[in-house]
């Protein structure tokens, strides 16, 4: 997600501490935050598919997926 986007989320945060937001404000904010969630899950997701435990004997396991 670029910076500009979560700047502006960021603006429209502190506009919605100091007035109501307007709808188009209420809208924009909702697009921006699932898209923000969604580009940190890609990027949470991709780490732990790259993460590994190694035991005391040396050897290397990745991580299984959850109720696998």
């Amino acid at each position: 997600m670029e910076q500009s986007k979560i700047d502006r989320i960021n603006e429209l945060a502190r506009l919605a501490k100091e007035r109501p937001l307007t709808e188009a404000e209420l809208a924009e904010r909702d697009a921006l935050r699932k898209e923000y969630i969604a580009a940190w899950r890609e990027s949470t997701i991709a780490v732990l598919e790259h993460t590994v435990i190694q035991t005391p004997d040396g050897k290397r396991h990745p991580l299984k997926k959850r109720g696998s």
